[in-house]
């Protein structure tokens, strides 16, 4: 049996005749019987009974009719499937990415893609940058996005999306405010508040500190940006973090002011050594639109 056998089955069992039946699938009487009768031999036991030449449906014939729509609409079900993942529209996509991203950038961009692509299921793991680099390589996930910091991993393929620079955060009264810029010297004897130690930001911020000379005060270490920035908006310390940051307060209690030396980095996005999907493909060309958006507010440069 085929699928055309299926189909003029179906249609004469829903039509009640060869003539409608033929109309429906647009195609001749004649092709219809012998479409019916070639699926008759096939199935290996009578559908019909013959009368007057007509058709009447057997009682087998009509328990048989279930089973032969359940395929039918399993067929087209595979079909739909089909055309949408050619169109980008089905599929699935694992994210793993550093709380600051998850908090901001990916915000936008999971939301116009969905609009985009409403069938396809998102995921999305908030998690260190060890922890996203573990769970690409294990391919728990299929993308991640993250900063680089000069990261060089050979199971890793990492594709630059822009460049970010640190700043310094610190509330608006503060005497360093009236400053666009801040030399690191300025920052002298001022209360911090840090990412935890082990951070790769954290620790390209200790090794800058360092070449400077002089210790500094820390009031606070915390596990995310986003409690440093609401410590910070509290007035608890000033910090030195990823620009992201400034999306996460209140505009109206904290200031962003560039930082001298630059400390700068790649955020990127990172796959496992294989071929993009097509459906992944399109989230990256997501990912790369919502770039000019983010370069405004002064997230990246």
């Amino acid at each position: 049996m085929n699928l055309r056998e299926l189909e003029s089955f179906n249609a004469f069992m829903t039509q009640g005749s060869v003539t409608k039946a033929a109309q429906a699938m647009n195609i001749s009487q004649p092709m219809v019987s012998r479409l019916l009768n070639s699926f008759e031999k096939s199935v290996g036991f009578p559908l019909f009974n013959r009368k007057r030449n007509q058709l009447v449906p057997t009682n087998e014939a009509h328990q048989f009719h279930v089973t032969v729509v359940r395929s039918l609409n399993s067929f087209r079900e595979i079909e739909t499937q089909a055309r949408a993942i050619a169109n980008d529209q089905l599929g699935s996509i694992r994210i793993a990415a550093q709380p600051i991203y998850v908090d901001t950038y990916l915000l936008d961009v999971v939301a116009k893609f969905k609009l985009a692509h409403p069938n396809v299921s998102i995921s999305i793991t908030d998690t260190g940058l060890e922890g996203m680099l573990e769970l690409v390589t294990t391919r728990q996930c299929d993308l991640g996005i993250g900063i680089t910091l000069d990261l060089q991993d050979p199971n890793m393929v990492v594709t630059p999306l822009a460049q970010s620079r640190a700043v310094c955060l610190m509330p608006v009264g503060h005497r360093l405010a009236r400053f666009e810029t801040i030399d690191i010297d300025l920052l002298r004897g001022e209360r911090f508040v840090e990412l935890s130690i082990g951070s790769p930001l954290r620790t390209k911020i200790d090794y800058i500190f360092q070449i400077a000379g002089w210790p500094r005060k820390i009031a606070v270490e915390a596990r995310t940006i986003r409690t440093i920035s609401r410590l910070v908006e509290r007035n608890v310390g000033i910090a030195v973090i990823d620009p992201f940051a400034a999306l996460l307060v209140d505009e109206t209690k904290v200031v962003a002011r560039t930082l001298t030396p630059m400390i700068d980095w790649d955020v990127a996005l990172f796959t496992a050594s294989r071929e993009l999907s097509a459906v992944e493909k399109s989230f990256l060309a997501f990912l790369r639109a919502e770039l000019p958006h983010l370069r405004a507010s002064g997230c990246i440069v």
